[in-house]
């Protein structure tokens, strides 16, 4: 016993909370200033350095951050089955480490002409060790958080408040580091710091992983369950190459055939399917399931919209802002920093104020609060579009425009994200309770690459861009879209529909949750 109480002398802190807990924070960190500061970037180097049009490198980009959220589900069942948790995020560490440094490569290859093919892929080898990476870092480093401490102990959500602080501090520091190498040094350098940053990540955690990552009992915690065997190393193999030929389909077969978006729209019409016609679900649980299910439905309108952060806000930011402040030009790509820094600053007041509407008994239900995190999108949308009205003679609005809009994204993205995960994890049936929440990880999956096909309709704004369109301009169900206006009227139009649809099924939705609040 006077082992047991030093062991947990030692591996707590004066918060409370075992040590490990910020190794975990630390290390997630790191990581996601590796993928953010990369993405903060990524369209910028597709369309300046590759000379990509903007339809292909928003697919492209649609495509990388949608098979980013499929690969955990391979990454979790190896884990779960052979490698553990410590072992998955160390494989997954390295990995997406070597693919920053091939995007390094691809930096320094490509000479601002169109068609390099060296170049181009090395990105796509790039993006596969990324992809398949994050597969096996993302699920289980999350998971090892829970890990940390006994069942049902209150310290949990609030060590999972903390671990979130960390990938939002990671998120915000990337794009002002990262977009300020590339974008006012050459954008190798902006791929070599997220390499760094995953370095880095990787470096922290081997060296304490042993020592902190341990429960209360002073047992250690995500050790390898078994060595893996070559059947399912094949596995891996085979499902690297499978990536690295799905980012070459086009190009290899001179194809407009989508095959990674069938692929992601097929599997979310395919696992809902499965699960609901388990014979083993009672009524109440498969009303409950089909409600993760429609409200993921929605799910794909909101991630599409608001990851536009990424894609053609990017590009909108860079061509059609006025980024001066004072004789200080802002880079484009640190305006995705100002997501993170608001949720950082408006998580705790919105936690409040779930709490004191809760205690008056005035606290939405959950589809009434993703309805709002809808309905915040459009809003973000109508500011911008009043935002164009006061746009300078060359065309480009004031910055505060779209930091205002940022900021009211990210009001919606808490009335959304974090209820939507607490959503899934009640109305799971306990034996379901994984393959849900990677379902619903699926069509954040949908959404990414629903956002990559959206701003590819983004319209050329320059004369010379213009010139070369005629009148083949982008379009939608018929929707001819020939400015920014008219783009960004279809977000307005999506979200706000799927806000008030939202609203109106609301009341049915919460009967079928069955007393589940």
């Amino acid at each position: 016993m006077e082992d047991l109480l030093k062991e947990n002398e030692l591996t707590q802190n004066s918060t409370g909370h075992p040590k490990g807990l910020y190794l975990l924070f630390t290390t997630e960190m790191a990581e996601r200033f590796s993928y953010y500061g990369m993405r903060a970037i990524f369209i910028l180097f597709m369309t300046k350095m590759l000379l990509m049009g903007d339809k292909e490198a928003s697919n492209v980009y649609g495509s990388y951050t949608g098979l980013v959220y499929l690969t955990p589900l391979l990454g979790g069942y190896l884990s779960d089955k052979f490698l553990g948790n410590k072992k998955s995020i160390i494989f997954g560490g390295i990995l997406m480490a070597l693919g920053q440094l091939l995007m390094f490569f691809s930096a320094t290859l490509a000479n601002g002409t169109a068609g390099n093919t060296s170049a181009i892929s090395m990105m796509w080898g790039g993006l596969t060790l990324l992809i398949v990476g994050n597969g096996f870092f993302k699920p289980n480093i999350s998971t090892m958080v829970g890990q940390l401490y006994p069942p049902n102990d209150r310290r949990i959500d609030a060590a999972f408040t903390i671990f979130y602080m960390g990938i939002n501090l990671g998120a915000l520091f990337s794009p002002l580091v990262c977009g300020t190498l590339a974008e006012k040094f050459d954008y190798k350098w902006g791929f070599l710091a997220a390499c760094i940053g995953m370095v880095l990540s990787l470096i922290i955690f081997i060296v304490q992983k042993d020592k902190l990552l341990k429960n209360t009992t002073g047992t250690g915690i995500g050790d390898e369950i078994k060595k893996i065997d070559g059947a399912h190393i094949a596995i891996v193999i085979a499902a690297t190459a499978f990536i690295f030929f799905l980012l070459n389909f086009k190009t290899w077969f001179g194809s407009d055939l989508d095959v990674i978006g069938y692929l992601i729209y097929g599997a979310m019409v395919i696992m809902p399917l499965v699960i609901l016609t388990n014979k083993t679900l009672t009524f109440q649980e498969r009303q409950r399931i089909m409600v993760i299910f429609i409200l993921a439905f929605f799910v794909i309108f909101f991630w599409s919209a608001f990851e536009q952060a990424g894609a053609s806000l990017t590009l909108f930011a860079e061509r059609s802002t006025n980024r001066f402040i004072g004789s200080f030009e802002m880079p484009a790509s640190w305006f995705q920093s100002v997501n993170p820094l608001a949720v950082i600053i408006l998580a705790p007041v919105m936690a409040v104020l779930w709490v004191k509407l809760g205690k008056a008994n005035r606290e939405p239900s959950s589809p009434v609060k993703m309805g709002y995190g809808l309905l915040l999108l459009t809003v973000g949308y109508l500011v911008i579009l009043f935002g164009l009205k006061f746009s300078d003679s060359t065309g480009k609005i004031s910055l505060w425009w779209l930091m205002g809009l940022y900021i009211i994204h990210s009001v919606g993205e808490l009335c959304l994200s974090p209820i939507g995960l607490s959503m899934v994890s009640k109305l799971s049936p306990l034996r379901f309770s994984s393959l849900l929440m990677g379902t619903w990880f699926l069509a954040n999956a949908a959404a990414n690459k629903f956002a990559g096909t959206l701003s590819a309709l983004i319209p050329p704004t320059s004369p010379e861009e213009i010139a070369k369109v005629g009148t083949n301009f982008p379009s939608i169900f018929g929707y001819s879209i020939t400015n920014l206006n008219d783009f960004f009227m279809v977000f307005i139009i999506m979200t706000g529909i799927a806000a008030m649809i939202l609203f109106v099924i609301s009341s049915i939705l919460r009967k079928m949750m069955h007393g589940i609040k």
